[in-house]
């Protein structure tokens, strides 16, 4: 199990949505992807001699992916915790979708995730990027600034909580 570097078991911050998405990936793996192995590994059996076979070596490399992933979905499925979406309040939390102006430019939204689900190509960014630890508990209308590890300064107009 993972430690963070105080030394506590690591957690993983999920959405309902992210969760499920994770249970569905986890049971294709066990059933339909499982059963393709097996059936690739039982062909590749069946050609002869295991020492010289690629089809066999390759069959057995996906065999450890799937596993290694299967392993790796149900330590982040035993620690996760779920991102209670609150609603009432207009304070950007993890959860909430956010309409932001970036450097004065047009506004776009982004939803707030932990750093499991994060997906900047689908507007999902994660609690621990520098967009997202910078609005994190800011509401709209504050303006934020900053600094990326080039030392460029970000401005950052929030514009609506949701």
């Amino acid at each position: 199990m993972e430690k963070t570097k105080n030394g506590k078991n690591q957690t993983y911050q999920l959405t309902q949505k992210g969760i499920d998405k994770l249970k569905a990936e986890l049971e294709h793996l066990k059933t339909t992807e499982r059963e393709k192995i097996l059936e690739a590994l039982k062909e590749a059996r069946a050609q002869g001699d295991l020492s010289e076979n690629a089809d066999y070596d390759a069959a057995r490399d996906q065999q450890a992916r799937i596993e290694t992933r299967i392993k790796e979905i149900e330590n982040i499925l035993k620690h996760a915790e779920l991102i209670r979406e609150d609603s009432r309040g207009n304070k950007i939390t993890i959860g909430k979708t956010v309409k932001l102006s970036v450097n004065g430019k047009d506004p776009v939204e982004y939803s707030i995730v932990g750093s499991i689900e994060a997906d900047p190509f689908n507007n999902k960014i994660s609690n621990e990027s520098p967009v997202g630890k910078a609005v994190i508990g800011h509401k709209p209308g504050d303006e934020v600034t900053y600094k990326t590890e080039a030392r460029r300064e970000i401005h950052i107009k929030i514009l609506d909580v949701k």
